[in-house]
Order: structure tokens, then C-alpha cells, then sequence
């Protein structure tokens, strides 16, 4: 999250809104700017309508444009982010210097990239292993006997040059 510096709008690359990943980091986001004592009204939504890095690159035109320059944009997914890193660079943004840039799932490109992304990594194997686990308790158990069980798994943020100023 971005620190709280002089009140600025933080873009939030959200990607389309019916999706429940965009929507529940919306909902992280206002939760993180509220435990910073920040307005909900600090974070300038972005919307896009693919997670890909053109929709990312005419996000990263629409920061460019904003009336007030951001210290920070955190994106979505990793490809929307790598497509508002590309746009930010062309024009002569320095990453993190002038603003910091954050994405979600770090995907092999995002440490790959220009200047390597800072990014949230989900316990993929994690996932998967409970997700397995699931299907066979219920197959073993049959339908009749099946609860469902609410998982919450933590993410990991991996920090790397996008947000990182060199000394």
C-alpha cells in the first residue's frame, strides 16, 4: 500500500468490475486505506475491461493524464501492470523514482520486466494441494455428507525494483 505522504489520488488498475477477485482487492484497498487514515476518496479507481497489458497500457495513459500525478499505482493483476509500466516508461516516468507500481499474481514476467514488479504472489501450490484435498473428502464422503469449508489463504508480497528507490 502506499504510504500516506501529502493527500494524492492512487489509481487502483482495477479491471472489470463483475469480476470477485477485482472486487475483493477493491474492498483490500479501501480497507488499507483506512487503517492509514486515508479517505476512500485517496484511491482514484481505474477500470479496465480485460486484465491484459493493452488494457494496462491505456491504463497507464488514463495515470498520465490524471490531473494530479500519483506517487503510486497498484494493479489488478500482473499483466495490467506490465502494460502501465510500458505507457509510464515511453513517456519518460521513472519507476519507482516518480512512482511506484505494484501488481497481483507475479506471473514469470513480472520479475522479468524492464524494472522487475513488485507483485502479490498467491500460495499456488497451497491452492491447489487443498483444492485436491477438498474434491476427494467430498467424493469420499458423498454430497449428502459434504459441508463446505470457507479457506483463506495469506499472500505474499514480493518486493522488487518498481517499488524498491535505489540508494
Amino acid at each position: 500500500m502506499i504510504p500516506p505522504h501529502p493527500v494524492r489520488h492512487h489509481p487502483d488498475v482495477s479491471g472489470p468490475g463483475h469480476l470477485t477477485q477485482v472486487r475483493d482487492r477493491r474492498l483490500g484497498a479501501h480497507a488499507a486505506l483506512s487503517e492509514a487514515g486515508l479517505s476512500p476518496d485517496a484511491l482514484l479507481e481505474i477500470p479496465t475491461e480485460r486484465l491484459d497489458v493493452a488494457a494496462g497500457r491505456d491504463a497507464g495513459a488514463r495515470v498520465l493524464g490524471a490531473a494530479r500525478r500519483p506517487t503510486g499505482v497498484f494493479c489488478a493483476n500482473d499483466l495490467l501492470a506490465l502494460g502501465v509500466l510500458q505507457s509510464l516508461y515511453m513517456a519518460g516516468v521513472r519507476i519507482p523514482h516518480d512512482l511506484a507500481l505494484v501488481g497481483y499474481d507475479d506471473i514469470e514476467f513480472a520479475a522479468a520486466a524492464t524494472v522487475p514488479l513488485t507483485s502479490v504472489r498467491q500460495p499456488a501450490l497451497t491452492i491447489g494441494a487443498r483444492a485436491t484435498e477438498l474434491l476427494l473428502r467430498e467424493l469420499s464422503e458423498g454430497t449428502a455428507a459434504h459441508q463446505h469449508e470457507h479457506l483463506v489463504l495469506q499472500p505474499e508480497l514480493v518486493v522488487r525494483q518498481s517499488t524498491l528507490v535505489p540508494h
